[in-house]
């Protein structure tokens, strides 16, 4: 089988993700956008927005083969699956939100704010669920 889909999945539900920030960073005042931090992180220049898109894509894609594989052994239905580790991933990944407070180049500059937070976490638990019903949904 094909590892196609699964990585065009995690990529079309980074986009999907992506997409979505405005929107949840007004809903939860948390001026935090991952393709910000992400396309920050690798330049300052104007195209750090392109970064961004290119390095969460990627990492969508890579989250997307990853579910394909733990798919493959065991019999946890897809859909509860990809929608499990995305919320894994993001309780997981949250306390590193502390460290791009205080280390990420690019801090206090608009999309890096404060990402250690309750606004935060919120706003990190609402994208990871929707990316993981996106991939759920695509793969």
């Amino acid at each position: 089988m094909s590892r196609a889909r699964p990585a065009a999945a995690g990529a079309a539900a980074a986009c999907v993700w992506a997409a979505l920030e405005p929107l949840d960073i007004r809903l939860f005042r948390n001026d935090y956008s991952d393709v910000a931090m992400l396309g920050k992180l690798v330049t300052r220049s104007r195209a750090w927005p392109v970064a961004g898109i290119a390095v969460h894509t990627a990492n969508g894609a890579l989250f997307g083969l990853a579910v394909d594989a733990l798919r493959r052994r065991t019999s946890v239905p897809p859909r509860h699956l990809a929608l499990g580790l995305a919320l894994a991933e993001s309780f997981a990944l949250f306390p590193l939100g502390a460290l791009i407070d205080r280390v990420h180049p690019a801090r206090g500059s608009a999309g890096v704010g404060q990402f250690f937070n309750a606004r935060g976490l919120g706003q990190q638990t609402a994208r990871h669920a929707v990316f993981g019903l996106v991939l759920g949904r695509l793969a």
